[in-house]
């Protein structure tokens, strides 16, 4: 029996649209450019992100974090400022990742067309609002959704507020997304539901553990297995 009537909260990346896979693709390409002669390639992948989640803290998310943090990588490693050529070349690497192409989730489409007719329907996501706009409208998904919320990071206290905000009824609210550590561990934590649908792109960051025993957590396989339970 399906639920109707539900508040259905939506991750943005990776979750509605592929995301984290296009800024692998430039870390592949990072990691054979910056070739060091006693460091592989998995040793240099978590330099990176170790610095990226420093980063994160101060300085947030999206491309021009991810940038920065590639220089940042490349002057640890060769233990030398990055010149204005080797910069050029960065930046040559990741150009893709300020285009704001998304590429939808199988089925999103059709997906929220269908919730949307029984349930209301809410965007939240996280990073640089210019970058995340810029994606909600390449995506064409903004009107399927009654509020688009933009925010630095998202932890208990974002959930809380917006809860309060809307006078959500915890039982009948849903916090969809891919994420354990952004979307359903904080969601959890603030007393709403949630929906996992994991990605196998998720970034590393993004990666927690739950709580198998937790029953307010729905574990999907596909975003479209969403009709099968809202």
């Amino acid at each position: 029996m399906k639920a109707t009537g539900q508040i259905l909260i939506f991750d943005a990346d990776d979750t509605l649209w592929e995301n984290n896979v296009r800024f692998e693709r430039v870390i592949d390409d990072f990691l054979h450019w910056v070739a060091h002669p006693t460091l592989d390639k998995t040793e240099i992948r978590a330099i990176l992100d170790d610095i990226e989640r420093a980063n994160a803290v101060t300085l947030g998310y999206g491309s021009a974090m991810f940038l920065h943090s590639l220089g940042q990588c490349f002057e640890r490693l060769r233990e030398r400022p990055v010149s204005e050529v080797e910069r050029r070349e960065i930046d040559a690497l990741a150009a893709d990742l300020i285009d704001h192409r998304v590429d939808l989730v199988p089925g999103v489409t059709e997906t929220l067309e269908e919730l949307g007719a029984r349930h209301d329907l809410l965007l939240l996501t996280k990073g640089n609002v210019d970058e995340q706009q810029g994606k909600l409208d390449a995506s064409a998904l903004a009107r399927h959704f009654s509020g688009v919320h933009i925010v630095a990071e998202k932890g208990v206290e974002t959930y809380r507020q917006l809860a309060a905000e809307y006078s959500w009824p915890p039982e009948r609210t849903w916090m969809i997304g891919n994420s354990p550590k952004s979307d359903i561990l904080p969601a959890r934590r603030a007393g709403l539901n949630a929906v996992f649908i994991p990605n196998a792109h998720t970034w590393v960051l993004e990666h927690d553990e739950l709580d198998p025993a937790d029953d307010r957590v729905l574990q999907l396989g596909k975003f479209p297995d969403l009709l099968d339970h809202f």
